[in-house]
Protein backbone atom coordinates (compact mmCIF):
# COMPACT_ATOMS: atom_id res chain seq x y z
CA UNK A 1 0.00 0.00 0.00
CA UNK A 2 1.14 3.33 -0.77
CA UNK A 3 -0.12 6.16 1.06
CA UNK A 4 0.29 9.46 -1.20
CA UNK A 5 -2.84 11.03 0.00
CA UNK A 6 -4.37 10.95 3.69
CA UNK A 7 -7.64 12.55 5.10
CA UNK A 8 -6.86 13.56 8.55
CA UNK A 9 -10.29 14.39 10.61
CA UNK A 10 -9.74 16.44 13.44
CA UNK A 11 -8.14 20.08 13.04
CA UNK A 12 -7.48 19.71 17.10
CA UNK A 13 -4.34 19.88 18.88
CA UNK A 14 -3.27 16.09 17.55
CA UNK A 15 -5.25 16.61 14.10
CA UNK A 16 -3.02 19.05 13.29
CA UNK A 17 -0.29 17.64 14.41
CA UNK A 18 -0.32 14.80 12.32
CA UNK A 19 -1.78 16.67 9.27
CA UNK A 20 2.04 18.18 9.93
CA UNK A 21 4.65 15.71 10.02
CA UNK A 22 2.23 13.71 7.49
CA UNK A 23 3.46 16.71 4.99
CA UNK A 24 6.44 17.10 6.12
CA UNK A 25 6.83 13.43 4.85
CA UNK A 26 6.22 14.40 1.03
CA UNK A 27 2.06 13.55 0.72
CA UNK A 28 -0.85 15.51 0.55
CA UNK A 29 -3.06 16.31 3.31
CA UNK A 30 -6.68 17.01 3.21
CA UNK A 31 -8.10 18.21 6.57
CA UNK A 32 -11.61 18.30 7.67
CA UNK A 33 -13.05 19.53 10.93
CA UNK A 34 -16.77 19.70 11.36
CA UNK A 35 -16.50 23.29 13.54
CA UNK A 36 -16.54 25.81 10.99
CA UNK A 37 -13.09 27.33 10.49
CA UNK A 38 -11.41 24.80 12.91
CA UNK A 39 -9.54 23.47 9.76
CA UNK A 40 -8.04 26.66 8.99
CA UNK A 41 -7.20 27.70 12.82
CA UNK A 42 -5.20 24.10 12.45
CA UNK A 43 -3.17 25.34 9.65
CA UNK A 44 -2.61 28.05 11.65
CA UNK A 45 -1.07 26.09 14.36
CA UNK A 46 0.88 24.31 11.81
CA UNK A 47 2.62 27.65 10.07
CA UNK A 48 3.60 28.47 13.99
CA UNK A 49 4.86 24.81 14.78
CA UNK A 50 7.11 24.51 11.27
CA UNK A 51 8.25 28.13 12.19
CA UNK A 52 10.17 27.20 15.64
CA UNK A 53 11.00 23.69 13.76
CA UNK A 54 13.38 25.60 11.01
CA UNK A 55 15.26 27.64 13.35
CA UNK A 56 16.33 24.41 14.39
CA UNK A 57 16.98 23.07 11.29
CA UNK A 58 13.59 21.74 10.29
CA UNK A 59 11.39 21.78 7.01
CA UNK A 60 10.62 24.87 4.80
CA UNK A 61 7.61 25.48 6.11
CA UNK A 62 5.97 27.16 2.99
CA UNK A 63 6.66 23.59 1.10
CA UNK A 64 4.93 21.55 4.22
CA UNK A 65 1.55 23.99 4.26
CA UNK A 66 1.40 23.55 0.46
CA UNK A 67 0.62 20.44 0.86
CA UNK A 68 -2.22 20.90 3.41
CA UNK A 69 -6.14 21.59 1.86
CA UNK A 70 -8.19 22.31 4.52
CA UNK A 71 -11.68 21.18 2.92
CA UNK A 72 -15.27 21.24 3.60
CA UNK A 73 -16.46 17.15 4.56
CA UNK A 74 -14.72 13.47 4.00
CA UNK A 75 -13.17 12.93 0.52
CA UNK A 76 -11.66 9.79 -1.13
CA UNK A 77 -8.09 9.54 0.09
CA UNK A 78 -5.43 6.57 0.63
CA UNK A 79 -6.23 7.09 4.62
CA UNK A 80 -7.85 8.50 6.64
CA UNK A 81 -6.78 9.10 10.05
CA UNK A 82 -9.22 10.00 12.47
CA UNK A 83 -8.65 12.32 15.23
CA UNK A 84 -11.43 13.65 16.96
CA UNK A 85 -13.03 13.96 20.71
CA UNK A 86 -12.75 10.49 22.55
CA UNK A 87 -16.15 9.22 21.90
CA UNK A 88 -17.26 6.07 21.18
CA UNK A 89 -20.44 7.43 19.26
CA UNK A 90 -18.47 9.77 17.49
CA UNK A 91 -16.20 7.90 15.82
CA UNK A 92 -18.15 5.35 14.73
CA UNK A 93 -20.21 7.71 13.06
CA UNK A 94 -16.98 9.27 11.23
CA UNK A 95 -15.94 5.10 9.87
CA UNK A 96 -19.79 4.58 8.61
CA UNK A 97 -19.27 7.86 6.80
CA UNK A 98 -15.43 7.19 5.39
CA UNK A 99 -16.38 3.75 4.53
CA UNK A 100 -18.47 5.04 1.92
CA UNK A 101 -16.45 7.59 0.56
CA UNK A 102 -12.94 6.37 0.35
CA UNK A 103 -11.89 3.62 -1.83
CA UNK A 104 -12.68 0.48 -1.39
CA UNK A 105 -8.74 -0.48 -0.78
CA UNK A 106 -8.21 2.38 1.51
CA UNK A 107 -7.08 2.31 5.16
CA UNK A 108 -9.05 3.87 7.70
CA UNK A 109 -7.18 4.89 10.87
CA UNK A 110 -7.78 6.06 14.18
CA UNK A 111 -5.86 7.58 16.50
CA UNK A 112 -7.76 7.27 19.53
CA UNK A 113 -6.41 6.90 22.65
CA UNK A 114 -8.07 4.19 24.71
CA UNK A 115 -11.40 2.80 22.21
CA UNK A 116 -11.20 -0.85 21.32
CA UNK A 117 -10.44 -0.67 17.43
CA UNK A 118 -12.69 -3.64 17.20
CA UNK A 119 -15.81 -1.75 17.58
CA UNK A 120 -14.81 0.64 15.18
CA UNK A 121 -13.86 -1.91 12.24
CA UNK A 122 -16.71 -3.67 13.05
CA UNK A 123 -18.69 -0.21 11.80
CA UNK A 124 -17.75 -0.67 8.47
CA UNK A 125 -17.64 -2.73 5.40
CA UNK A 126 -13.37 -3.33 5.73
CA UNK A 127 -13.04 -4.15 8.71
CA UNK A 128 -9.77 -5.89 7.51
CA UNK A 129 -8.57 -2.30 6.73
CA UNK A 130 -9.35 -0.81 10.09
CA UNK A 131 -6.24 0.21 12.46
CA UNK A 132 -5.58 2.02 15.62
CA UNK A 133 -2.30 4.95 15.02
CA UNK A 134 -2.31 6.58 18.26
CA UNK A 135 0.23 9.24 17.87
CA UNK A 136 1.62 11.38 21.19
CA UNK A 137 1.71 14.78 21.89
CA UNK A 138 3.10 17.01 20.78
CA UNK A 139 3.01 15.00 17.65
CA UNK A 140 5.97 16.71 15.58
CA UNK A 141 8.40 16.34 18.13
CA UNK A 142 7.53 12.00 20.11
CA UNK A 143 8.15 9.83 18.22
CA UNK A 144 6.23 7.03 19.41
CA UNK A 145 3.13 5.66 17.16
CA UNK A 146 1.43 2.95 19.65
CA UNK A 147 -0.24 0.80 16.00
CA UNK A 148 -3.49 -1.39 17.29
CA UNK A 149 -4.64 -4.29 15.32
CA UNK A 150 -8.51 -5.07 15.69
CA UNK A 151 -8.73 -8.88 15.11
CA UNK A 152 -10.10 -8.24 11.84
CA UNK A 153 -7.07 -5.92 10.81
CA UNK A 154 -5.02 -7.54 8.09
CA UNK A 155 -1.51 -8.64 8.37
CA UNK A 156 -0.95 -6.23 5.06
CA UNK A 157 -3.16 -3.13 7.08
CA UNK A 158 -0.69 -3.74 9.32
CA UNK A 159 2.84 -4.17 8.17
CA UNK A 160 1.38 -0.81 5.80
CA UNK A 161 0.65 1.38 9.24
CA UNK A 162 4.24 0.18 10.62
CA UNK A 163 5.92 1.34 7.18
CA UNK A 164 4.35 4.71 7.34
CA UNK A 165 5.11 5.28 10.67
CA UNK A 166 8.96 4.69 9.95
CA UNK A 167 8.68 6.94 6.97
CA UNK A 168 7.26 9.65 9.17
CA UNK A 169 10.27 9.50 11.41
CA UNK A 170 8.38 7.79 13.83
CA UNK A 171 8.91 4.38 16.24
CA UNK A 172 6.00 1.73 15.77
CA UNK A 173 4.99 -0.07 18.96
CA UNK A 174 2.48 -2.69 18.50
CA UNK A 175 -0.25 -3.56 20.97
CA UNK A 176 -3.59 -5.50 21.00
CA UNK A 177 -6.88 -4.25 20.97
CA UNK A 178 -7.93 -3.87 24.93
CA UNK A 179 -9.24 -0.93 26.78
CA UNK A 180 -6.53 1.98 26.88
CA UNK A 181 -4.41 -0.11 25.12
CA UNK A 182 -0.55 0.06 26.73
CA UNK A 183 0.08 3.74 27.20
CA UNK A 184 -3.36 4.86 28.66
CA UNK A 185 -3.65 1.60 30.50
CA UNK A 186 -0.49 2.56 32.20
CA UNK A 187 -0.66 6.54 32.30
CA UNK A 188 -4.14 7.64 33.08
CA UNK A 189 -4.33 5.57 36.65
CA UNK A 190 -1.17 7.25 37.19
CA UNK A 191 -2.52 10.83 36.46
CA UNK A 192 -6.00 9.99 38.15
CA UNK A 193 -3.69 9.06 41.18
CA UNK A 194 -1.99 12.25 41.59
CA UNK A 195 -5.53 13.85 41.20
CA UNK A 196 -6.52 11.81 44.33
CA UNK A 197 -3.45 12.80 46.06
CA UNK A 198 -4.30 16.58 45.49
CA UNK A 199 -8.48 16.08 46.32
CA UNK A 200 -7.22 14.27 49.69
CA UNK A 201 -4.59 16.80 50.62
CA UNK A 202 -1.67 14.71 50.30
CA UNK A 203 0.16 17.71 48.89
CA UNK A 204 -0.23 20.68 46.37
CA UNK A 205 -0.47 20.43 42.71
CA UNK A 206 3.43 21.90 42.42
CA UNK A 207 4.75 19.50 45.22
CA UNK A 208 2.81 16.01 43.00
CA UNK A 209 4.30 17.24 39.66
CA UNK A 210 8.02 18.68 41.27
CA UNK A 211 8.09 15.02 43.16
CA UNK A 212 7.18 12.92 39.70
CA UNK A 213 9.59 15.00 37.78
CA UNK A 214 12.06 14.87 39.80
CA UNK A 215 11.65 11.98 41.72
CA UNK A 216 10.81 9.70 38.38
CA UNK A 217 13.19 11.69 36.07
CA UNK A 218 9.65 12.35 34.15
CA UNK A 219 9.82 15.52 31.88
CA UNK A 220 6.30 16.13 33.08
CA UNK A 221 3.96 16.02 35.91
CA UNK A 222 0.94 14.21 36.09
CA UNK A 223 -1.38 17.13 36.96
CA UNK A 224 0.45 19.49 34.05
CA UNK A 225 0.43 17.22 31.41
CA UNK A 226 -3.88 16.07 32.97
CA UNK A 227 -3.53 20.15 31.57
CA UNK A 228 -1.89 19.58 28.30
CA UNK A 229 -4.13 16.67 27.27
CA UNK A 230 -7.43 17.63 28.48
CA UNK A 231 -8.95 16.76 31.67
CA UNK A 232 -12.41 16.12 30.03
CA UNK A 233 -10.16 13.50 27.86
CA UNK A 234 -8.87 11.83 30.96
CA UNK A 235 -11.98 11.85 32.29
CA UNK A 236 -13.19 9.78 28.77
CA UNK A 237 -10.70 7.51 28.91
CA UNK A 238 -11.30 6.70 32.89
CA UNK A 239 -14.20 5.61 31.79
CA UNK A 240 -13.10 3.57 29.03
CA UNK A 241 -10.85 1.44 31.28
CA UNK A 242 -13.84 1.44 33.83
CA UNK A 243 -16.05 -0.05 31.04
CA UNK A 244 -13.94 -2.17 29.37
CA UNK A 245 -11.97 -3.61 32.59
CA UNK A 246 -15.00 -3.52 34.96
CA UNK A 247 -12.53 -2.79 38.13
CA UNK A 248 -13.33 -0.07 40.46
CA UNK A 249 -9.90 1.22 40.29
CA UNK A 250 -9.90 2.36 37.07
CA UNK A 251 -13.21 4.54 38.06
CA UNK A 252 -12.10 8.73 37.13
CA UNK A 253 -11.48 10.54 40.62
CA UNK A 254 -13.86 12.72 41.68
CA UNK A 255 -12.11 16.05 41.25
CA UNK A 256 -11.57 15.33 37.88
CA UNK A 257 -15.10 14.87 37.15
CA UNK A 258 -15.88 18.36 39.08
CA UNK A 259 -13.59 20.44 37.43
CA UNK A 260 -14.55 19.02 34.21
CA UNK A 261 -18.17 19.83 35.14
CA UNK A 262 -17.09 23.59 36.03
CA UNK A 263 -15.31 23.74 32.64
CA UNK A 264 -11.46 23.70 33.70
CA UNK A 265 -10.41 21.25 31.18
CA UNK A 266 -6.77 22.57 31.07
CA UNK A 267 -4.38 24.59 28.97
CA UNK A 268 -7.45 24.69 25.86
CA UNK A 269 -9.62 26.33 28.38
CA UNK A 270 -7.06 28.71 30.22
CA UNK A 271 -7.28 26.83 33.53
CA UNK A 272 -7.14 23.17 35.06
CA UNK A 273 -5.01 22.20 37.69
CA UNK A 274 -3.13 25.22 36.92
CA UNK A 275 -3.73 28.78 35.29
CA UNK A 276 -2.56 29.66 31.80
CA UNK A 277 -2.43 32.93 30.01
Amino acid sequence: MRFQHVLVVGAGQMGGGIAQVIAASGRDVSLHDEVPEAAERGVAAMARSLAKLAEKGGPDPAGVLERVTPVDGLVPADLMIEAVVEDAGVKKAIFQAADGILPAEAVLASNTSSIPITTLAAATGRPDRVIGMHFFNPVPVLKLVEVIRALQTSDETRAAIVELAGDLGKIAAEARDFPGFVSNRILMPFVNEAAYALMEGVAEPEAIDTIAKLGFAHPMGPLALADLIGLDTCVSIMEVLHEGLGDPKYAPCPLLRQYVAAGRLGRKTGRGFYEYT
